[in-house]
């Protein structure tokens, strides 16, 4: 039993429909929850749960496709069903507020934070302007963002991802809501700055005793933050009750599974030792406008057949050495050797046949794929580009490709990416890498995005066709988790230079350099008390 306050938020039978190619189809079906005040919910299950259906429906509101349909949704003693689209707007964002998983989407890039900050409470009448302006100050401070006084002033694009997750979080709290609802708010950030936004968000949730709905698919991360945790699955709730009690005796199979997913790693291969690498990335530096230095001296090499994982915080330089090795951004010195023969730094340079046999997957599937194109044009594309295969030729080998990646050709290859789930979408990236049949494919932050049980299915995919198809990866990450699964070799960078490289073994065992270490003890653990206990020791070595 809950020792919060009185309950906030109660649904009963919430029902939600949500509408593919006209038809109509239930997806929330029959949800009961209640929140107490000053209280945090953890919802977690994988992608399509319904996780942020029903965070949203916390404020009264469906997102365009979707509607509620049954149930009761009662917040204060207020009927969010029955009231009126004034009534509503009167408490969203006053009483009840909203943090999104992308906030460099959710800001105006126009606009500097101040005013963004400040528009809510002057609107509602909670605040003047200068009163806005000050407990803007007073939160940024509070939720620990530099330069507290004069941050507001800069534009969305001039801070950090974590310091942008903080400012929409102190936007979320100007009106000092009674609930906010969190819709994973730290998916896409690397571990050290994870740390930073969770111990900001548990501050000032605890300091104002506002309750929460804290949408997650990560159980590690909602261990941290969550009274109670709620399970989900196919809009079903599967298993609820106090978070120190599920993660110690969880009762349902599937949470089991979403407890043990993390154990998955891939098995300590003998590298065999070759002559000529692959891939060899020989003292590279490299520049964005304005002169200023992103890479420094970086030198990395890819064995055929294996995985270099490159890990590091936001802004090493990770994705642009990926950016450097593409001839997407020429170095400014070094060079990229490829089987021992020197590639042309500019991508228009290169050839048909050596941008065939190196390969890209992108962070996210969504923005990488043509939603007007079906899967069999997406994935004959590189057939027909690279391989000059056309006809019944083509069609079979789009067919023999959608096998590889364990997808049915009869019931996917006439969809559109819309049509997929976030899983689906990224195995047919794959897939679309695969038909250029590459020596090297990139994979940068493959999947961040996913849930846990869909990224260890493509994590193990990934290594099946490595297997298959003696393909090397060098594999962008900032997860450990990820790390520990995938890699052969890891090379940590931090700030444009590489601090340590080699075989994962070494590099995971102790004693690390400094910054590999505080990587490691940032990946969030299943303990409740574990953010509490490091920020206290990270506190107690300060002192």
């Amino acid at each position: 039993m809950s020792t919060k306050g009185d309950i906030l938020l109660s649904m009963r039978g919430l029902r939600i429909e949500g509408q593919s190619d006209e038809q109509w189809q239930e997806i929330v079906h029959g949800i009961d929850l209640d929140l107490h005040r000053g209280e945090v919910m953890g919802l977690i299950g994988e992608s399509g749960a319904g996780k942020s259906t029903i965070g949203l429906a916390a404020m009264g509101y469906a997102r365009p496709g979707c509607r509620i349909t049954g149930g009761e949704i009662t917040f204060d003693g207020i009927d969010l069903r029955t009231s009126s689209e004034d009534e509503l707007r009167s408490l969203r964002g006053v009483r009840i507020s909203y943090v999104a998983q992308s906030a460099a989407a959710s800001f105006n890039p126009a606009h500097r934070l101040i005013d963004q900050f400040s528009e809510t409470p002057v609107q509602h009448g909670v605040k003047s302007r200068a009163e806005a302006e000050e407990d803007a100050r007073v939160l940024f401070r509070r939720l620990k963002l530099p330069f507290p006084d004069t941050i507001g002033n800069r534009y969305p694009h001039q801070v950090s991802g974590g310091q942008l997750q903080r400012a929409m979080t102190a936007m979320a709290m100007s009106c000092r809501p009674d609930l906010i609802i969190f819709d994973e708010p730290t998916t896409a950030l690397d571990v050290t700055t994870q740390i930073e936004v969770l111990a900001a968000i548990k501050d000032v949730v605890k300091e104002f005793n506002t309750a929460a709905i804290y949408v997650t698919h990560d159980l590690a991360v909602v261990a941290q933050m969550a009274d109670r945790i709620m399970v989900l699955r196919h809009g079903n709730m599967i298993e609820e009750g106090v978070a120190r009690e599920m993660l110690a005796n969880p009762k349902d199979p599937y949470t089991r599974d979403l407890l043990a997913v993390r154990t998955y790693a891939k098995d300590d291969v003998d590298l065999i030792p070759h002559e000529t690498p692959l891939l060899k990335v020989e003292n590279v530096t490299a520049s964005y406008g304005g002169g200023v230095k992103v890479l420094h001296d970086v030198s990395v090499q890819i064995p055929r057949g294996r995985t270099v994982a490159v890990v590091g915080e936001s802004g090493s330089g990770k994705s642009t050495l990926a950016r450097a090795i593409t001839g997407l951004l020429p170095p400014e010195s070094g060079r990229v050797m490829y089987e021992g023969e020197p590639l042309p730094v500019a991508l228009e340079q290169r050839g048909r046949e050596q941008l065939r046999r190196m390969q890209m997957i992108y962070q996210m599937p969504d923005t990488a794929l043509n939603p007007r194109q079906r899967i069999r044009e997406i994935i004959g594309r590189p057939l027909s580009f690279y391989l000059d295969l056309h006809g019944a030729k083509k069609e079979a080998r789009v067919r023999e490709l959608l096998e590889m990646i364990e997808m049915n050709p009869d019931e996917y290859i006439d969809r559109l990416p819309g049509e997929l789930s976030g899983g689906q979408k990224q195995r047919i990236c794959i897939a679309r890498a695969l038909a250029a049949e590459p020596d090297l494919i990139i994979c940068d932050e493959v999947t961040s995005a996913l849930d846990q049980l869909v990224a260890e299915e493509i994590l193990k995919l990934l290594q099946r066709l490595q297997d298959e198809v003696n393909v090397s990866y060098l594999f962008i990450t900032h997860d450990l988790a990820t790390v520990r699964a995938i890699a052969d070799e890891i090379v940590v960078m931090l700030q444009g230079r590489v601090v340590e490289q080699g075989p994962k073994e070494e590099v995971l065992t102790p004693p690390h350099h400094e910054y590999t270490d505080l990587l490691l003890s940032s990946v969030p653990e299943m303990d409740p008390d574990w953010l509490d206990r490091l920020l206290a020791e990270r506190q107690l070595a300060k002192t």
